[in-house]
């Protein structure tokens, strides 16, 4: 069950991510490196997590040209990681360019690409918000499964997607479409600034594959012992 758990190190420093990344790898199967850590930290904090055996979730978003989207992934790649993101509304020819760009650099290399997924809607954003604030008329479910159908038409791997979401991802593009939820948040712990949020037991029932948790975790006053209350939740 820890394979499935990635820590979000929004952490302020290379120090921090790395004294966290110690204490809880044999807890969880990987860590996510957003735009804070990757920010003060640049890219050789995936290097050296890499190089020390840990998965690197690495959340950058991209979301631009066809082309520059396409040189950032081969970037990615060349990092190391074993998964990263794009948003989803970035549009096909857009993905379709990361999903190429990734695998051919992969055959370069001689490695396995790293998992590709598209963001579909932040989990930070609620139905009226995406409404009124966006301009997106469907209603919320569907504006996922729509950006979850094109994600995997485009040659992408999955999708990041709230929990609450997955039935219709599941039904728009079956069972082996990696699903990675944010936005989880363990029964004890506080909702922060997500708003479409789901406990680490509903996720699994509802067929996440990977559960992104940060702050239960990473702000806990031991984050070891939160890590060990998050499994025994998980497995009740």
């Amino acid at each position: 069950m820890r394979e499935k758990i990635i820590v979000a190190l929004d952490v302020e420093s290379e120090a921090r991510a790395l004294a966290l990344a110690e204490e809880l790898q044999e807890y969880v199967g990987a860590f996510k490196v957003g735009l804070q850590l990757y920010h003060s930290a640049g890219p050789e904090i995936v290097r050296k997590m890499v190089r020390s055996g840990t998965k690197v979730f690495l959340d950058l978003k991209f979301h631009d040209i066809p082309n520059t989207v396409a040189h950032a992934a081969e970037a990615v790649v060349e990092l190391g990681a074993f998964m990263f993101n794009v948003h989803a509304s970035g549009g096909g020819r857009m993905l379709a360019a990361a999903a190429a760009a990734t695998k051919q650099k992969a055959l370069q290399l001689g490695i396995d690409p790293p998992l590709l997924l598209g963001v579909t809607v932040l989990t930070s954003l609620s139905a009226a918000e995406l409404r009124a604030e966006t301009g997106v008329e469907r209603p919320l479910p569907e504006q996922v499964a729509a950006l979850a159908r094109l994600s995997q038409k485009s040659g992408l791997d999955g999708v990041v997607a709230s929990a609450r979401e997955i039935p219709w991802i599941r039904s728009a593009c079956g069972e082996d479409f990696v699903i990675v939820t944010p936005g989880i948040r363990p029964a004890w712990a506080a909702e922060n600034d997500q708003r479409r949020v789901a406990t680490p037991g509903e996720a699994l029932r509802l067929g996440a594959d990977y559960l992104v948790i940060g702050r239960p975790l990473t702000a806990a006053a031991s984050p070891r012992d939160a890590a060990r209350k998050l499994l025994a939740e998980i497995e009740e």
